[in-house]
């Protein structure tokens, strides 16, 4: 039996025990006497009677240790010209009077504090600062227009937000402060304070009774000690889009997510304590939560925040010139970002500049890797390259190559094998287990391991009706796939109208519900199209009302606006075709997976449920023009 498969079979077999001996791992307050138990939902968790916080086992634990001389966090900002490095004690230090600061304003164990920062050094902070009172943060990616944000603080009631007075993209500033002040505005919730972190790019006025400057409160405040929580308190709220556009708000709690996290650095990214991690994604989702803040220093190792691009930050050499500066062990970033490389750089001249002695190993996720784009990197820098597949709800990878047990043979196209812990099964629409090389429903059999959400935030039945009820006894991913004759695992796309834009979950539904508020729009229909670059990108397909003359040129500009201004420019919202009329099935549903099929060139069956089988030609007519 080999390595993996060993450790599989223990964690298959006895998870209690497994995780028990995960959990040891980790500095608890309390140690848990009961490893798993169920709640009043009837929902599995880990460690229910365990205490922790999360700040000291990210901060405090390792200065106890003797370890607060190391490097924790390395800040390079290209967009910025401007790089800073904080050891455990700096950074101890720091989060300890950010927390006081929060302190001050009332914010107690169990609060809301809504995040919406740039890549900085005090969006990490203001996490971990609120991990250490036992708060819980909820980060809003700092791209997103006002009207996300509203919902967003609709949702978590927050009793404050902490912001910065702007954000850089490449070289295009973006104050944040009127979006902040739209959307409190917009919300029927009103937090009590708004917290804005001044950069000299473009101060922010602070008009508002309730605004407070970031560095007077900081002064001001006192260091505040590390709250015990109990394992099963939330850590934070991450918004992931529903297939309704009502984001649905995942929960992290604080216990299993913190074992989870150690687990996955040795087990899955193989990196030592003194070690130099990478995860180039931002805080605003789950890979910069799990990967840039809680993981690496859990772990004890030096983490890096970029605030830049693969590209265009100056260059298509950005993450080679990273990887050589800090001396990075371990890259992890989103087939996107690789693609925008190898588009700029096709011949790799710009990798030929820099040392990659140290880096060991490339991972990537968020998005399916291509095997094209997989083969350019290999081959470009002659490292291992590794897929793995995760969600948000997860917060860490269900499928990878766990090259701290074993680095197993690389398929193209697959994500390799399930990690420990996690028991993934194919299953058709009656919730049968299908053979190999079937594809169906990816599911994941229940008890879910440590990390995964336990609801969604101030509404379980969506996180039943969304996630459990579909298949008893399992968890569905939404995605669809199937497993070959040895076991790999190949996740083949999304089963729900949720579409993958660089590596952000982005809801068509929401962005119809924009088109289709257009006055000249009858009926819309937006689909996730394939692209090189990005993965997947929507596309708009409009039927006009009666009578309406409008220019499609002008129709299509002004649908791109509406798009951008209420979701934000990471929908990449670009195209809209006017067509006759959009096929649907005699009961009047849309044929979305028909659409996306033709629009990607692909072989389709016409459903027997078709309405009218011309619709379909009209759409083939309209998009090859």
């Amino acid at each position: 039996m080999s390595a993996y498969e060993k450790e599989y079979q223990w964690a298959t077999n006895d998870p209690q025990g497994f995780w028990a001996a995960q959990a040891k791992k980790i500095d608890w307050f309390k140690a848990p006497q009961t490893v798993l138990a169920k709640d009043e939902n009837g929902i599995e968790r880990w460690f229910p009677d365990g205490l922790l916080n999360t700040s000291w086992l990210a901060l405090d634990y390792h200065c106890e240790q003797g370890r607060g001389s190391q490097t924790a966090l390395i800040y390079d900002s290209p967009v910025t010209n401007s790089q800073q490095s904080y050891t455990y004690q700096e950074l101890r230090d720091r989060v300890a009077k950010v927390a006081g600061m929060l302190a001050a304003q009332g914010v107690e164990k169990g609060d809301r504090v809504v995040i919406y920062m740039p890549m900085i050094p005090e969006a990490a902070m203001a996490m971990l600062a609120c991990a250490r009172l036992g708060a819980i943060h909820s980060v809003v990616f700092g791209g997103f227009a006002a009207n996300e944000l509203a919902v967003r603080l609709e949702d978590a009631e927050p009793k404050l937000v902490m912001t910065a007075s702007c954000g850089i993209e490449i070289n295009k500033v973006i104050p944040y402060k009127p979006l902040v002040d739209k959307a409190i505005m917009d919300s029927r919730w009103k937090p009590e304070c708004v917290i804005v972190l001044q950069r000299p790019e473009c101060p922010a006025e602070l008009t508002q009774d309730r605004d407070l400057d970031w560095a007077s409160a900081y002064q001001q405040a006192l260091p505040h000690a590390c709250v015990p929580v109990l394992a099963t308190d939330p850590l934070y709220i991450l918004y992931t889009s529903g297939t309704t556009g009502k984001p649905k708000g995942v929960v992290r709690d604080n216990g299993g997510h913190a074992v989870a996290m150690k687990y996955s650095m040795t087990s899955i990214y193989n990196i030592a304590q003194d070690g130099v991690f990478w995860a180039a994604s931002d805080v605003g989702w789950v890979v910069g939560h799990s990967y840039i803040v809680y993981a690496p220093l859990i772990h004890g190792c030096t983490t890096i925040l970029f605030e830049g691009k693969p590209v265009r930050t100056p260059d298509p050499g950005a993450f080679w010139r990273v990887c050589e500066e800090h001396k990075v062990d371990v890259l992890f970033s989103a087939p996107t970002a690789f693609r925008a490389i190898k588009k700029e750089d096709p011949d790799g001249e710009q990798l030929k500049k820099y040392g990659l002695s140290h880096l060991k190993t490339i991972f990537m996720a968020g998005e399916r890797l291509d095997p094209p784009t997989l083969e350019w990197v290999e081959e470009k820098t002659q490292k291992p390259v590794i897929d793995h597949w995760w969600q948000t709800e997860t917060g860490w990878a269900i499928a990878g190559n766990p090259t701290g047990i074993e680095l197993m043979p690389i398929k193209a196209g697959s994500a390799t094998k399930p990690i420990p812990g996690y028991q993934v099964e194919i299953l058709n629409e009656l919730g049968e287990s299908v053979g190999p090389n079937q594809q169906g429903f990816v599911a994941l059999k229940r008890p879910l391991p440590p990390s995964c959400l336990p609801t969604v935030w101030r509404n379980h039945d969506r996180f039943e009706s969304g996630y459990l009820s579909q298949f008893p006894g399992y968890y569905v991913s939404g995605d669809g796939g199937y497993l070959d004759d040895q076991g790999y695992l190949f996740i083949m796309g999304r089963i729900d109208d949720v579409i993958n834009v660089a590596g952000h979950r982005l809801s068509t539904g929401e962005m119809e519900e924009i088109v289709g508020g257009h006055p000249a729009i009858a009926e819309c229909a937006v689909v996730g199209v394939h692209d090189d670059l990005k993965g997947q990108l929507p596309l708009g397909l409009v039927v006009l009302k009666d009578g309406v003359k409008i220019d499609d040129a002008q129709l299509e500009g002004e649908l791109v606006g509406k798009v951008r201004d209420q979701i934000g420019a990471v929908a990449c919202f670009k195209h809209a075709l006017v067509v006759e009329r959009l096929p649907k099935t005699r009961s009047g549903k849309i044929l979305r997976r028909t659409i996306r099929q033709i629009a990607d060139g692909e072989q389709y069956t016409v459903p027997s449920t078709i309405d009218d089988p011309t619709s379909l030609d009209e759409i083939e007519r309209a998009l090859n023009s």
